[in-house]
């Protein structure tokens, strides 16, 4: 699923790609902030005329789609694969006979399937967590109750062939792809776990129930797995975020870490359901990257901005323009002027407003428009709406959007007040 092993929205346990993991451990299970992205595109210019840089700050994805602080990022290097393919369980009765690793961990990624190169990278950085002598588990399960939609449930792709392969690539020892019936005995389980007003918000909006479905499914892989660490993608951000709650909440033994989400050269979160875009309708959805990366750019360059007015002489904000001019930074100190006199809470508006016009631009298309869910700058912790008078701390601007007849969905961490 893609909780980055089962997820919402997008349902993807899509992971960071081969580029630098910065793996977020969080051992309380708490939601955290969300790590760097780790992109591998060029860079772009949103409407204020600040380059974009898409590939300067790292961001990542699995599903389920879970961050905190981060760790500095292992060696680039991908871990060697196992020297057997992974053993294909699919019972719960062979999954519990499958023998843990003495003096070891057992690492788990859970995904819903149809594996793609992020995924592989969560599986590289579990195989990394768990070291040579530890065990890589993955899960491979389409969970019904995290769709809304027969139809959406049917077309949902499944390549198990395919997601070996994956997986004994990246150095997974076991995949653990069970059926509807193994997981659900007698039928949907009666006694579920509720996300609470938290997953009432942005997907959970849009998708009512959803993560009530997530958070069960997730909850039943965890007793069956019994892992000591678990991987998801912060590209589902509120995923992640719910799964490291449940977990603290709950007291669940896990530790939760969050992986960076990863991008297609043009910026592209890499989702499962990318394959259902065509060549013009991805053209319409790089959109959102776009709008993130600028609108992250907008912030980083209003931030310097304030920093450099507020290192010049003291006084108005009309001396401090006045000494940048004396060195001949002209436009600088204008807009240093301009940021000085300005409230300083105004940053959230400006990351607003600049993602908007981006999107706004592509909805207006005559062919193949976006058509925007939402577009939300959220507190990591219960993603509530971050208000324009925030002036530190940590946010996610997330967008979720429909592109002809696929629903994607996007984030990127946010600093307020990182440079003061």
């Amino acid at each position: 699923m893609t909780t980055t092993g089962h997820g919402h929205e997008d349902a993807d346990t899509a992971g960071p790609t081969g580029a630098a993991v910065s793996r977020d451990a969080d051992t309380t299970g708490t939601a955290g902030l969300m790590g760097a992205t780790v992109p591998q595109g060029a860079g772009t210019t949103g409407p204020t005329g600040v380059a974009a840089s898409r590939g300067a700050a790292p961001e990542a994805s699995g599903d389920p789609d879970t961050e905190s602080h981060t760790a500095p990022a292992p060696a680039t290097a991908p871990a060697p694969a196992p020297a057997t393919a992974p053993a294909l369980l699919r019972t719960a009765a062979e999954l519990d006979a499958l023998p843990r690793p003495a003096g070891a961990e057992r690492v788990v990624v859970m995904t819903m399937g149809a594996l793609h190169e992020g995924h592989a990278t969560l599986v590289r950085a579990a195989r990394q967590a768990a070291g040579p002598d530890g065990q890589v588990v993955v899960t491979v399960f389409v969970n019904p109750l995290q769709f809304g939609e027969a139809a959406d449930l049917d077309r949902y792709p499944r390549t198990l062939d395919a997601d070996l392969a994956t997986a004994a690539a990246a150095g997974a020892d076991a995949v653990f792809a069970p059926g509807v019936d193994e997981v659900y005995p007698g039928g949907e389980p009666q006694v579920r776990i509720t996300a609470g007003p938290m997953g009432e918000r942005l997907e959970g909006a849009s998708r009512p129930g959803h993560f009530d479905g997530m958070l069960t499914v997730v909850a039943k892989l965890l007793h069956l797995t019994r892992p000591d660490e678990a991987l998801y993608g912060q590209k589902d951000a509120q995923q992640l975020a719910l799964i490291r709650r449940m977990v603290r909440d709950l007291n669940f033994p896990v530790r939760i870490t969050g992986v960076p989400t990863v991008r297609d050269a043009d910026g592209l979160a890499l989702s499962s359901r990318n394959r259902f875009l065509s060549p013009q309708e991805r053209h319409t959805a790089l959109a959102l990257s776009h709008a993130l990366f600028a609108a992250r750019d907008r912030l980083a360059a209003q931030q310097a901005l304030h920093e450099r007015a507020l290192a010049t002489a003291p006084g108005s904000g009309a001396d401090r323009a006045a000494g940048l001019n004396r060195l001949g930074e002209a436009r600088a100190a204008a807009d240093a002027q301009a940021v000085a006199l300005a409230r300083p809470n105004g940053a959230p508006a400006a990351v607003r407003a600049t993602a908007r016009a981006i999107l706004d631009e592509a909805a207006a298309r005559d062919r193949h428009p976006l058509v925007l869910d939402y577009l939300a700058l959220v507190d990591p912790a219960d993603f509530t709406e971050i208000p324009d008078d925030r002036e530190s701390g940590e946010a996610v601007l997330a967008v979720a959007a429909r592109v002809g007849e696929t629903r994607l969905i996007d984030n990127i961490p946010l600093t307020f007040g990182a440079l003061t």
